[in-house]
């Protein structure tokens, strides 16, 4: 599908051409780098309103139930989801498992829903570093709701903040995930907090975490945004509390928009967005002449026997790029 056929295919909500989209702009080899960033730029002014959401938790907590559950009751509204879950990449193969679709069977069957795996590939953060493109696609394709699901590893799962509208954290009871929040990790910067798996015998421990988090979020400073933090029970297995969980993403969205928090913070989004592009966009291109010239190859060599030191290394490579320059 040549670059043109994907740019009509997502303004015409095409899903088959919004995965090959985002295939792109996923790619790591240079020649695809300036088509992607093309792409990108030919559906921008095509994209839907949208509400971005980022949703994290520790292994175990219930985000692909809870995330199925949100993504069915969403859809029944008749609003268009596009879920992004990103998977942890190997630091030896760089591979992904890339299982979240099949842990959402029901939903990833919905027409309205479109769920699409990716690899974190090393990027800090608990996103990857081509996400908020593939979301912009997402939204040039029609959606209307962007749930970004993280990596879910530990306490630099913030990164997705710097992409969505709301960050949402799901937590369980009985791990300690509550008392662990007070020492200012993740739980500081998130909007919503879901105790999830409250049902049966963990409803009252559930409760009880509830009550803590409340008390121990007044500690924290004002959210800038003027909304939340806020506490809900739900039941991903069982669709407890879900209704309730999104009615407090909307109250939310509501509430920033009217207040112009949301357009404020989109714009420097869109600021940081702009400077780390352009970054590695320049690292891309420098590497790949480095490479082309083998002169990258030979300050490795060098490094590698032991002739020169890390630090001899680079600035061996900064008098190659000032020469460049």
């Amino acid at each position: 599908m040549e670059l043109q056929e994907i740019i009509y295919g997502i303004k015409s909500g095409d899903k088959l051409a919004l995965a090959k989209g985002i295939t792109l702009v996923e790619s790591q080899k240079p020649e695809h780098r300036e088509q992607a960033i093309q792409l990108v730029n030919a559906i921008y002014g095509h994209r839907n309103e949208c509400v971005r959401i980022g949703i994290t938790g520790i292994p175990g907590v219930g985000k692909s139930t809870f995330i199925e559950a949100l993504g069915r009751h969403i859809t029944q509204q008749g609003l268009k989801l596009a879920v992004l879950a990103i998977d942890p990449s190997s630091s030896r193969t760089a591979g992904s498992i890339l299982g979240d679709k099949t842990r959402m069977e029901e939903l990833s069957r919905d027409p309205l829903a479109f769920i699409r795996p990716s690899p974190s590939s090393g990027t800090l953060g608990g996103v990857s570093a081509r996400t908020r493109e593939s979301m912009l696609l997402c939204e040039a394709a029609g959606f209307d709701v962007i749930l970004i699901e993280t990596v879910g590893v530990g306490q630099s799962e913030t990164e997705v903040i710097n992409i969505t509208d709301t960050f949402m954290m799901l937590g369980m009871p009985g791990t300690g995930d509550e008392l662990q929040g007070i020492k200012r990790g993740i739980m500081e910067t998130a909007d919503l907090i879901i105790i999830n798996k409250a049902d049966g015998d963990n409803l009252i421990p559930a409760r009880k975490a509830k009550k803590q988090l409340e008390m121990a979020l007044h500690l924290f400073p004002a959210a800038e945004s003027g909304w939340g933090p806020k506490v809900k029970l739900a039941s991903g297995l069982h669709g407890e509390g879900v209704a309730e969980c999104w009615t407090a993403l909307l109250d939310r969205q509501a509430a920033i928009k009217e207040n112009g928090w949301l357009d404020t913070n989109r714009q420097i989004q869109q600021q940081n967005a702009f400077q780390r592009l352009a970054e590695l966009s320049i690292y891309e291109r420098m590497m790949h002449k480095l490479n082309r010239r083998q002169e990258l190859n030979s300050i490795k060599s060098e490094l590698s026997s032991q002739k020169i030191n890390e630090f001899e290394a680079t600035l061996r490579l900064l008098h190659i790029l000032d020469q460049e320059i």
